[in-house]
């Protein structure tokens, strides 16, 4: 019986040992699976990693859900995979590292030569065309078929048919296409660079500089710009043009990337600016550069894309109000193709401090649109500092806009600039001007101000000289706070003309108040404000989307 019974209790400690065996099994196991696959993971994405980083091409690893895709390397349909954003090339990742070695990305300067080529053949890519392209050899639609076929040029954007491709279209001049006066080809970079390198500078016979109609484009994106949209239109420009002429603002300053206006004709080239007034503002500073550098010849003339939350410059110039991917590319092109070039002018605004004996230095600004004191500067500063806390939320022009009414709204109750005419002196050219009870002063060089507004023609029913960016003058208006400026906005109120000057001197006596100039705001303390003429800058002209500015202009001549 004793013998039964120590059997029957190691038989049960033999089960329980099973059983713990078992669950430790159960437990393990999937933790053992889902370490070993996230290692893998980990490693496949380093080993993807380092082939982005060495590879030529541009590679992005993306859904490809916009249209159908297929892998370049192996035909199979993918859902995800690697794009380049030069070349246009689909991979799936397993194929990745031979798509890399087997296909040549765009170049951006053709490889040494014997003698200086003035001609490129086509770079075909295989697969993954525009559905809306036709061949261009029996005028038919291409990619219309569920898998990989069809060529397209990454130059010229011309396409063929697997079929209708034969051998002297492989060899054959490429023309750069619709865009061929605006792109730069890489035989020309490498003929300059090599003359360079040479001592020689007489560029008038090389091939396209010496054609009459060749106005090379620059492209330079703010990618952190209003709604983030730099990212994509720098993908889509480079898929156009050359990858040399599309800069990254995020990554190569404006100064930098302007340098390359040096390698090309005189008075010809343009810059299209993709982001807000900010940006531009700041290329245009880099413009100036260029003149101190004696570079004056090279200057190129500026388009806007406006991509951040104002935009007044933009719509002043006719390039509308905000940019969300409504207008294709290849129209954007065209329009910068068809600008008429005109002048800007820019302003010098000086804030000399009073007190400290005169030994700080004083604050010295360019202006290109307005400058102001009061609640539209409150209104920007109180923006600013949020921004500049939670910057993530801030990526909606929309979220910027309603951002912007809260704080207006909030002013309309508090009135934290009021009596600004018991604080303020005002000079135009010279002359003392009596203030009205105000609690705002705004200078304009441009016809918009607050995200669209015309602000010095009001509701147009009054008699006033015209308002001009290029006639050296600035026009001066009071308001009498943020309810009178949202009045002005939906034209139910004029605002308090001042006057118009060569010349506008301020003088803050007493007390702290927010001031800005073209939308970067500071708390000022007593000051003197002094704003003279600087300088013109050359800007583009699109007179699609027409600004009450031009019947102005047209009228005045």
């Amino acid at each position: 019986h004793a013998g039964m019974e120590g059997s029957g209790d190691a038989s049960r400690a033999s089960a329980e040992w099973r059983l713990a065996m078992w669950t430790l099994c159960s437990v393990l196991l999937p933790v053992l699976i889902t370490v070993w696959c996230s290692f893998q993971r980990s490693r496949r994405q380093l080993l993807i990693r380092d082939i982005f980083r060495k590879s030529k091409h541009d590679w992005h690893y993306t859904d490809l859900f916009g249209q159908p895709s297929y892998c370049c390397v192996c035909a199979q349909h993918i859902l995800r995979g690697a794009f380049c954003g030069c070349c246009g090339l689909r991979v799936s990742e397993r194929c990745l590292k031979q798509a890399d070695q087997r296909f040549l990305c765009k170049e951006i300067m053709m490889r040494g030569t014997a003698r200086a080529p003035s001609s490129m053949p086509h770079h075909w890519i295989r697969g993954n065309v525009p559905l809306c392209s036709c061949c261009m050899v029996c005028k038919q639609q291409c990619g219309t078929q569920p898998k990989l076929c069809d060529y397209r040029c990454v130059w010229c954007q011309c396409t063929v048919h697997d079929e209708c491709m034969v051998d002297c279209l492989r060899t054959e001049d490429c023309t750069f296409g619709e865009f061929k006066d605006l792109i730069i080809p890489p035989y020309y970079l490498s003929t300059i660079n090599q003359m360079r390198k040479e001592k020689r500078s007489s560029y008038e016979k090389v091939v396209p500089y010496c054609r009459k109609h060749w106005m090379p484009v620059m492209v330079l994106a703010n990618t952190r710009s209003g709604n983030n949209m730099g990212e994509t239109l720098l993908g889509e420009f480079k898929m156009l043009l050359n990858p040399v002429q599309v800069f990254d603002l995020s990554k190569i300053a404006p100064a930098k990337a302007l340098q390359l206006c040096t390698w090309l004709p005189c008075n010809a080239v343009r810059v299209l600016v993709c982001g807000g007034d900010g940006t531009v503002g700041w290329v245009l500073d880099a413009v100036d550069e260029m003149k101190i550098k004696g570079q004056e010849r090279y200057i190129p003339q500026v388009a806007i894309l406006p991509l951040g939350t104002g935009n007044d410059l933009s719509n002043t110039l006719g390039w509308g109000a905000g940019y969300a991917g409504e207008v294709p590319v290849e129209q954007i092109l065209r329009n910068v193709m068809e600008a008429d070039g005109i002048k800007l002018d820019r302003w010098k605004v000086q804030v000399t401090n009073k007190g400290y004996y005169n030994l700080r230095k004083p604050k010295v600004f360019t202006m290109n649109n307005y400058f102001s004191v009061g609640p539209d500067a409150l209104m920007a500063l109180n923006f600013h500092a949020h921004r500049e806390k939670t910057p993530s939320l801030f990526s909606s022009r929309i979220i910027n806009k309603a951002v912007y009414f809260f704080y207006g709204t909030k002013d309309c109750l508090v009135q934290e600039c009021k009596d600004l005419n018991k604080k303020v002196e005002l000079e135009l050219d010279g002359e003392r001007i009596e203030l009205p009870n105000l609690e705002g002063i705004i200078v304009l060089n441009i016809g918009y101000w607050g995200g669209g507004c015309r602000l010095w023609e009001g509701m147009g029913d009054e008699p006033y000289p015209l308002a001009r960016h290029d006639d050296g003058l600035l026009e001066v208006v009071g308001v009498h706070g943020s309810f009178h400026c949202a009045q002005i906005q939906v034209k139910l109120a004029n605002p308090v003309r001042l006057g118009q000057a060569h010349t506008v001197r301020l003088i803050l006596k007493s007390s702290k108040m927010p001031m800005q100039v073209d939308g970067e705001p500071w708390a000022q303390g007593p000051c003197t404000v002094t704003i003279t003429h600087k300088t013109h800058a050359l800007m583009l002209y699109h007179s699609g989307e027409q600004t009450d500015d031009d019947d102005a202009s047209s009228l005045s001549e």
